[in-house]
């Protein structure tokens, strides 16, 4: 099985190599934690680094079952040092140890080892995890596979256009196994499996309690909402006025266990002129937009909020942080805060219409600050598309990181 190159994310393990501090990745389920960490060691046995200094425990697998217990976890650790060399040691699916921060930071306190950690359930990587290893830690926010990786784990793009390309991208799944798979039927049917998982296993025991049904039906309207401003009162009004009773607290509980399992992320609003975040309201996007799939029906594609949905996730990958914009009564699809600065954004599939292109300039029009502002469309674009400072990107080429490039 080729394993595809995850650049971005392995540059973040070489950074911080050597470095005192413990390495976190957290994702979602199957985003390919386990397959970085087997190039970050492949890497390592190329550079001189001995099979004997790298230790790797997957805490999923029952052979590792008794190092579920913290103390018994570290007394394995322990007894596999090498005097006089470091260890790196990997530790795959970290929050099925209870009380895991134990034996963490007693890992730590050594200067002979250098500590990697993963773990899916949201919980582990949200607050709880600044409270436990506060000012010790590093953390890599890892995604399903980006379009750009996408391409390279399909040879490239080289067989496909790249609308083609993309049309397969959102419909067989971002999920890397996905692309070892033999057909559309047994994607989906994996997809089932990853979601199912999650939902029960990650979301429900998270919370505790809960209906799996109303889960799934809060999961449901999500996805067939992707890229309109959504409340908890909407949701539990929409499900009550279905035949399922139910309050706005509970549905906010659902809604932060969703987000939790890093299944579902939450766009907030950001007004632009007040320079402040709107509490009323949000976007909700998936993880991996064919998971849309498996609760709406393939005939409400709704592929510009699906295009919308993978612009997202390109953003969260390239900024600190990635907004709803509100300026007066005018809304920006995105705003986002990186190493570079501010950037504004609208996503559209086509703007060839007149009528069209003007409702979507408008918005950005209106802002008068120097800040970058794009235009992302699936239209083909032959020259430089400027409107007063606007610039039109074709976004298959922008998603491929080659967005100044002729189509």
């Amino acid at each position: 099985m080729k394993l595809i190159p995850r650049n971005d994310y392995m540059a973040f393990l070489l950074r911080h190599k050597d470095q005192h501090l413990i390495k976190v990745v957290s994702g979602v389920r199957r985003c390919g934690k386990s397959t970085l960490f087997s190039l970050y060691r492949e890497y390592l046995a190329a550079h001189d680094v001995e099979a004997g200094q790298i230790l790797s425990i997957n805490l999923e697998d029952l052979a590792f079952e008794p190092l579920c217990d913290y103390h018994a976890l570290y007394q394995y650790v322990l007894d596999r040092l090498q005097p006089g060399r470091k260890t790196y040691i990997f530790l795959d699916e970290i929050q099925q140890v209870h009380h895991f921060e134990k034996a963490v930071d007693s890992l730590f306190l050594r200067d002979d080892v250098d500590l990697y950690l993963t773990g899916s359930n949201g919980w582990f990587m949200s607050g709880e995890l600044a409270t436990l290893l506060s000012g010790r830690y590093v953390e890599l926010h890892m995604l399903p596979l980006s379009f750009a990786e996408f391409a390279e784990g399909c040879g490239g793009g080289k067989a496909a256009s790249l609308p083609a390309l993309y049309d397969r991208y959102v419909r067989q799944s971002a999920f890397p196994y996905a692309l070892q798979l033999p057909n559309g039927t047994a994607i989906l049917e994996y997809l089932r499996g990853i979601c199912s998982t999650i939902l029960l296993k990650d979301v429900l025991q998270r919370l505790g309690s809960g209906d799996p049904a109303v889960l799934e039906r809060i999961m449901k309207y999500l996805a067939a909402n992707i890229g309109s401003l959504i409340s908890p009162h909407k949701i539990a009004n929409s499900l009550t006025s279905s035949g399922r009773k139910i309050d706005n607290k509970t549905v906010e509980r659902y809604l932060q266990g969703l987000k939790d399992s890093l299944t579902v992320y939450q766009a907030d609003r950001f007004d632009v002129r007040g320079k402040g975040l709107l509490r009323i309201n949000a976007k909700y996007y998936l993880v991996d937009p064919a998971l849309r799939r498996l609760f709406v029906s393939d005939t409400e594609r709704d592929t510009g909020h699906v295009l919308e949905n993978v612009v997202y996730l390109e953003l969260l990958r390239r900024n600190d942080a990635v907004y709803v914009g509100q300026a007066g009564d005018g809304e920006i699809d995105f705003v986002t805060e990186g190493p570079g600065g501010r950037a504004y954004y609208q996503v559209a599939e086509s703007t060839l219409q007149p009528e069209v292109l003007a409702r979507e300039l408008k918005p950005l029009a209106a802002l008068h600050d120097q800040y970058p502002k794009y235009l992302l469309t699936l239209d083909e674009i032959t020259a430089e598309a400027d409107y007063q400072g606007i610039r039109k990107r074709n976004v298959l080429r922008w998603l491929l990181g080659k967005e100044e490039t002729p189509y």
